[in-house]
């Protein structure tokens, strides 16, 4: 804790001397102990690597599973199809995988190459990687701190730390600061300065007392370079699915031998049946369906600002029940805003300026004026073309002025600055002395308390009138009131000189003329984004390093929090076990004045509830929550590439309302996921139900492997991809999000998949029995063998079979019109409105057609061409599962009116 400890004795501690620093055999001996000061990673896993680790998922091993059966049956092309699916689906992830996992290397390269060392008694430029403990290092304005220092000198040092807190506006450092309390948060730690983070004012020295891995900002490397594969829920519910499927494969097989033992069967025959239906349970194709809806959602999901990294995030949008939400530049714009102006005679409220562009000029009263002036003159920032350059609470200053058409260049021109006595930590002021008509006038900005002790006067209604007891106590409570609405308070005074004076005469009997209050702003369109993240049961949480005021005040005005009583402090955090943290997490909405390790820990409580949290922000701060929330969300403009690398989704317009947005796509994508997968297998059950039936009631088998897969692989696989892309429900967000514990079978979804399953597989049977019957064979009635291998018999087979194969095709490709909806008629959501769906049917009706009609594929497939009246009877049956389904729904809806 060596913020706690004096610098005499820290540098005691690191045994070196401030005026003359290590010797080069010192710092050689140092460096080989402590290594060389840069961020480590994870070896990088290599592409091959990346590759089989895609294959671990049980409907992988299943659809291997199946290809081997049907290279085992001498199938070869089915094979192929299989294993393309598999590799497609592993190609798909290690592009998206490949793309992620850059935290630590932008880490590595936000580390400055060059650092000022005093070594062996002089001031020598060397590589930052050079650095070891114990290296005085020389501080100045533009320069990045290059490792963990506890600073020995300080003169109006000023350094920015939003790399680490988030928060713009520097901090003022000190050197003879002494912070007893154990747990004082980053941005509290003013003797301390940070790696990565950047002097922008003053100077001074320290001595390093951490490199590397051990800085702050190592310490956050270290978090992203843990391993955190957690799965997503839609990767649960594939792999619970997968294992099912597995399972019931194996098990149908079992099965089948044992009904063949019992009936007395040919052993080989039935093991053929066995893959047949092993074949059928298997939906050979939803792993590469799934990925493929994934992907093309992910392109959705770019057309509204929302790039998505990792293709599982998409889904698990759509479970986000909770979001935290980093304050400064996520909720708010980033940049410190005058929003109150404060005179004697005249108090004004300024709204938030949007861009210069859109600027309206304000016509100030006299006193107003002279305080605009005055703040403007007193300030260093530059603000051209819509951007600033300087100290945030400076170009604060200066854009004020613009809105009141008291321009920085126009003010210099007119009033040129001819001495300044420069900003002190210790007087918390600042002035300058600026030409005057035909004199000078000396403008001090600051702390208003500080201001009314060297003031005599004040300003009123352009008049100057004697500073009076009840005056100050006016302008005192002014700034209480700002103060209580979490504004940063600034004075500013005056007074006119004949002559140029010297800086110690500056800040003496002086005019004060008034107060301004700033603040960074919320973003105008975050709060109606809240609103409708509230409404959709989604609730909004601010975590930051801001102090708990401010934050509360910016929650409030937003709508995330009602009272103080919701916010919690990083120390107070600490105080909580992780048990009592957790227990209690639900009644705060913001987190104020907290630590990188804090953020985490604040998603892991929520996380433990088992919400699905999503995690918005920036800086390297935010990196590590990022990667431990169940969505992390960068955002694209100001976002650090260490937030990015860490992030599942970045923002391209940084615009919070895009989350609300992503989140509606992401309900819509998975319930469009759920709607394939039941279609999938509502209709490998129809195959399942088709074969197994026939095996027990000793009938001949309706459909061969080679068919089942060309309706598994071909005819069902398009009307499932065309369902992944199906229009969203407008009514999706006035839903609370879904449980992440939620079976895909919820909500009757596997009543309905068992219900169509059954009526398309009794279907399939109906229409093998009318394909036999009509060439004078009954199914019911037992063959003797010589006329089961009669060619006639041979001939009504291959032709009953075509009638069950186009049957099947088509009673699945007319049901996935009633899949849209488990709730709606198809004329309600608009039979045409998805295109593509009726495309698919389409198509899928063309290849049966072109199936059964070529004779080298109808040879191929074990089929042949129906005739125009049995065509007319294969569809009439195939539209049974849709017209049941939609009479279903008819008397569900009816139920619920009543």
């Amino acid at each position: 804790m060596w913020f706690s400890k004096p610098a005499k004795e820290a540098l005691e501690e690191l045994s070196v001397d401030p005026s003359k620093g290590l010797s080069t055999t010192e710092a050689r001996t140092r460096l080989e102990k402590y290594g060389p000061n840069k961020l480590k990673g994870k070896p990088k896993k290599s592409l091959l690597t990346l590759f089989f680790s895609q294959l671990k998922d049980m409907l992988i091993y299943v659809l291997l599973g199946a290809a081997v059966i049907t290279v085992f049956i001498k199938e070869y092309a089915d094979a192929i199809i299989i294993l393309l699916v598999v590799i497609l689906n592993a190609v798909i992830g290690v592009i998206q995988e490949s793309k992620a996992e850059k935290a630590v290397e932008a880490l590595q390269k936000m580390t400055t190459p060059k650092s000022l060392v005093r070594r062996d008694g002089e001031v020598m430029e060397i590589n930052s990687e050079e650095v070891v403990p114990g290296d005085i290092i020389i501080l100045d304005a533009g320069r990045f701190i290059p490792a963990d220092i506890r600073l020995i000198e300080s003169a109006n040092l000023q350094i920015e730390e939003s790399a680490l807190t988030g928060e713009s506006v520097p901090v003022t450092k000190d050197f003879n600061d002494l912070l007893e309390d154990p747990k004082t948060p980053i941005g509290d730690k003013t003797n301390m300065a940070f790696m990565s983070t950047l002097v922008t004012y003053g100077r001074g020295e320290g001595v390093v007392v951490a490199t590397a891995m051990d800085t702050e900002i190592g310490k956050i490397a270290k978090i992203l370079d843990e391993d955190n594969d957690e799965l997503t829920p839609l990767q649960r519910r594939l792999e619970e699915l997968g294992k099912t499927l597995g399972y019931l494969a194996i098990g149908i097989c079992v099965l089948i031998f044992a009904i063949a033992l019992i009936q007395k069967r040919d052993l080989f025959e039935m093991f053929l049946t066995a893959i047949s239906l092993a074949v059928a349970a298997i939906p050979e194709g939803l792993a590469a369906i799934v990925a493929i809806v994934l992907a093309l959602g992910v392109t959705r999901m770019s057309k509204i600002n929302a790039i998505v990294k990792k293709l599982p995030a998409v889904e698990t949008l759509g479970s986000v029940n909770i979001i935290c939400s980093d304050k400064t530049g996520t909720l708010t714009q980033n940049k410190m805003t005058v929003v109150k102006t404060y005179t004697l005679s005249h108090q004004r409220d300024i709204a938030a300026i949007k861009s210069l562009g859109e600027k309206d000029i304000l016509e100030p009263t006299p006193d107003e004026k002279e305080l605009v002036r005055s703040f403007v003159l007193c300030s260093d920032a530059t603000y051209e073309n819509g951007s600033g350059t300087g100290d945030p609470t400076e170009i604060a200053l200066v854009v004020m002025g613009e809105r009141f058409n008291l321009t920085k260049n126009s003010l210099n021109s007119a009033h040129n600055r001819v001495g300044e006595k420069p900003f002190d930590s210790d007087r918390k002021l600042m002035s300058t002395l600026n030409k005057e008509n035909s004199g000078y006038r000396v403008h001090t900005k600051g702390a208003i308390d500080n201001l009314l002790r060297i003031s005599g006067t004040a300003l009123q209604d352009g008049k100057l009138v004697p500073l009076t007891d009840e005056i100050k106590k006016n302008i005192l409570k002014a700034a209480e009131e700002m103060s209580d609405s979490a504004l940063r308070v600034l004075g500013v005074a005056y007074k006119d000189t004949g002559s140029i004076i010297d800086a110690e005469e500056m800040e003496k009997d002086l005019t004060i003329i008034g107060i301004v209050g700033m603040i960074d702003p919320p973003r105008l369109e975050v709060k109606d984004s809240i609103q409708e993240a509230k409404a959709a049961g989604i609730t909004p949480i601010m975590i930051t390093g801001d102090h708990k005021n401010t934050a509360v005040a910016i929650a409030k005005e937003l709508g995330i929090a009602e009272s103080i009583s919701q916010s919690l402090t990083g120390a107070e955090i600490d105080e909580m076990s992780d048990e009592e943290f957790s227990d209690k997490i639900n009644n705060y909405r913001v987190f104020a004045r907290v630590s990188p390790e804090h953020k985490v820990k604040i998603v892991r409580a929520f996380k433990s509830h088992g919400n699905i949290v999503s995690m918005t922000g920036d800086g390297v701060n935010d990196a590590p929550s990022l990667k431990y929330a169940d969505i992390g969300v960068a955002m694209g403009i100001t976002g650090t590439d260490v937030a990015k690398g860490a992030s599942d989704m970045i923002l391209t317009d940084d615009n919070f309302t895009t989350i609300v947005n992503a989140i509606e796509e992401g309900r819509n994508i998975y319930n469009n996921i759920k709607k394939s997968v039941i279609f999938l297998l509502s209709c490998n059950l129809g195959e399942v139900i088709s074969i197994l039936f026939s095996i027990l009631f000793f009938w001949p088998v309706p459909l061969a492997a080679t068919q089942l897969l060309w309706i598994n692989l071909i005819t069902d696989s398009l009307p499932a991809i065309a369902l992944g892309v199906d229009p969203g429900d407008k009514d999706v967000m006035k839903r609370k999000p879904r449980d992440p514990k939620q079976s895909f079978f919820a909500e009757g979804s596997g009543a309905r998949a068992v219900i169509g399953g059954f009526l398309i597989g009794l279907l399939t049977l109906t229409a093998f029995f009318f394909g036999m019957y009509e060439h004078g064979f009954n199914i019911f009635t037992s063959l003797a063998k010589e006329v089961t291998k009669s060619s006639d018999y041979q001939t009504a087979l291959i032709y009953a079979r075509t009638m069950a194969f186009v049957v099947l095709a088509a009673s699945q490709l007319f049901y996935s019109l009633s899949m849209r909806s488990h709730e709606k008629s198809i004329f309600q959501i608009g039979i045409f409105k998805n295109k593509f769906l009726i495309g698919s049917i389409i198509v899928g009706l063309l290849l049966q057609e072109i199936v059964i009609s070529i004779p080298f594929l109808a040879t191929a497939f074990g089929v042949h061409n129906i005739s125009l009246r049995d065509w007319g009877i294969v569809i009439l049956f195939s539209l049974v599962p849709l017209i049941v389904n939609e009479l279903i729904k008819f008397f569900v809806r009816v139920a619920k009116s009543k």
